[in-house]
């Protein structure tokens, strides 16, 4: 995992890239919040959709919901990027609809824009 930052507005927010899956369940979620806050103490942070489990867009799952409190629990927020156009699912839509409706978790098609969306919400 390789985890640089970058200062836009004034808003710190570090771009966490991995070549292998970071979060695959709750604990797995938390050591992530841990490990991004005591490396570079960003509470905004851009992930690549690769580094998500596939378990996390199937909402049967639950994890997709408890991982997001975490997240909200330790004042963190998270836009993942990639193309979610593979995912079929009109609930897992609905919830990326209304997750990037919100001011914690985004789903979004480049870094530029989780960017741009992470600078909104916290100025």
């Amino acid at each position: 995992m390789k985890i640089t930052t970058i200062k836009e507005n004034d808003i710190e927010i570090a771009i966490v890239n991995s070549s292998e899956i970071l979060i695959t369940d709750v604990q797995s979620a938390l050591d992530f919040i841990a490990t991004v806050n005591f490396e570079v103490g960003c509470n905004c942070i851009i992930l690549n959709k690769s580094a998500m489990c596939e378990d996390f867009f199937h909402l049967k799952t639950q994890l997709a919901g408890e991982i997001l409190q975490k997240f909200i629990n330790y004042h963190m927020k998270i836009a993942i990027v990639g193309d979610f156009s593979v995912y079929s699912s009109k609930s897992l839509k609905d919830f990326m609809y209304e997750s990037n409706k919100g001011k914690d978790m985004f789903f979004l098609s480049t870094e530029k824009e989780a960017v741009e969306k992470l600078v909104l919400v916290n100025s």
